[in-house]
């Protein structure tokens, strides 16, 4: 198999859902807590993908996607590999979350404030995400 270049990226979009509280929304997976994503697929805008990602993995209903990204971060998952991704403030059904059912791709889910988040075994974008989430601004 050939390598894959230093420069190669692979993107994805992801699910920004505050809470009242301004806690931000992680989803465990195996041994990583994540904002909720996928990969972008060539046919769908990143808005279409929230909401169908969401309703397939975590069986909650999108109310809006915001259409411009709130952060954007980089992070390397390995040695050679470097993630982006593109995150999206999202508004969801909040009952739909406190009934949440793990699935095999989403094995729980919890609100977290940037303090409680770094105690958890973070997926690294999402350390990086933390350095840039300000409550205020949302």
């Amino acid at each position: 198999m050939e390598q894959i270049p230093n420069w190669f990226y692979r993107i994805s979009a992801k699910a920004f859902i505050l809470n009242e509280d301004k806690k931000f929304l992680l989803v465990r997976e195996e041994k990583w807590w994540d904002l909720p994503w996928g990969w972008i697929e060539y046919w769908e805008t990143p808005q279409e993908w929230i909401k169908r990602e969401l309703l397939e993995e975590m069986w909650i209903n999108v109310i809006s996607v915001e259409k411009n990204p709130s952060y954007f971060v980089t992070a390397q998952k390995d040695n050679w590999v470097w993630i982006a991704n593109i995150i999206y403030e999202t508004q969801v059904d909040f009952n739909e979350i406190s009934n949440f059912k793990p699935s095999n791709e989403c094995l729980e889910v919890r609100f977290f404030d940037a303090n409680e988040a770094k105690n958890e075994n973070l997926f690294p974008n999402v350390i990086e995400f933390i350095k840039h989430f300000k409550p205020f601004n949302h």
